[in-house]
């Protein structure tokens, strides 16, 4: 009989956290930016949480401080307001 671990074990799941932004925007993340989005509201934030991470709600992490999508590098900090640089398209 071959026993197999449980699912989530045998996932590598990474962290996305979700929050605002200091404009009121919601804003999605991988804990390594690997992908992330800007979204009009909580639900939609969650939802893409979902999708990206493989439907693991233990794996999304809300903050309760402001924080920047940063998807310039491959590498991406969460960026706090007085780290954050601004940047114009």
């Amino acid at each position: 009989m071959k026993l197999d671990e449980p699912p989530s074990c045998s996932s590598a799941s990474t962290i996305v956290f979700i929050g605002r932004n200091r404009r009121g925007q919601w804003v999605a993340q991988e804990q390594n930016g690997l992908y992330g989005g800007l979204f009009i509201n909580r639900a939609q934030a969650v939802k893409y949480a979902l999708f990206e991470n493989g439907h693991h709600p233990e794996t999304i992490v809300e903050l309760s401080r402001e924080f920047e999508l940063d998807m310039n590098s491959s590498s991406a900090a969460l960026s706090s307001p007085a780290t954050a640089t601004r940047r114009v398209a």
